[in-house]
């Protein structure tokens, strides 16, 4: 049987804004069609179905609990609601063409006019590096100037930081940036 998303299952460049996706139907499953957007940010595993199942067993889901409490059976906290939210923020950002309107200092202007318009001759950086060291630069930079929005996002953060990791901003700026020297 032919099965294109497994023959080809990349469909955009490291190095652009995703804008293709492989269709996945509710058991992460390929469907073999192409939607013409990002995917959002979920958690699923898409893997070939069994070719032999025994009668029809409903498999049961796994309740991934986030450590505090939050996720039940009838209620999971999802960080994909986040997360896809920020990246639409990120995404307007991005797409601002006055750099006065950017909000960012002047230095890191400069690094972003570098990274997003340099013409690399050898190693470039990848869309989701820019898009990490993007989204570090809008939380730091950006969001305090966001109004609700921003601070939504902020709240957020500082609750994270609380509840599991007082250093978690410097460490997840760390991982997002190279995860470099730890001190």
């Amino acid at each position: 049987m032919d099965n294109r998303f497994f023959d080809h299952p990349i469909l955009n460049s490291p190095y652009d804004h995703p804008a293709r996706h492989w269709e996945l139907d509710s058991t992460g499953q390929p469907t073999q069609q192409i939607i013409e957007s990002r995917r959002r940010a979920d958690f699923i595993t898409a893997v070939p179905k069994p070719k032999k199942r025994r009668a029809e067993e409903g498999q049961q889901e796994i309740v991934f609990d986030e450590g505090i409490g939050l996720s039940t059976e009838i209620q999971q906290y999802d960080q994909t609601l986040i997360i896809n939210a920020l990246r639409a923020e990120v995404d307007k950002w991005r797409q601002l063409p006055d750099q006065a309107s950017w909000q960012v200092t002047p230095e890191t202007a400069r690094l972003l006019r570098h990274w997003r318009h340099h013409d690399f001759s050898g190693i470039r950086p990848f869309f989701c590096q820019l898009e990490a060291v993007e989204t570090a630069i809008w939380l730091t930079e950006v969001a305090s100037h966001a109004g609700k929005t921003g601070k939504r996002f902020l709240d957020h953060l500082e609750s994270a930081k609380e509840n599991a990791n007082p250093e978690i901003l410097r460490l997840a700026l760390k991982l997002a940036t190279g995860a470099g020297n730890s001190e």
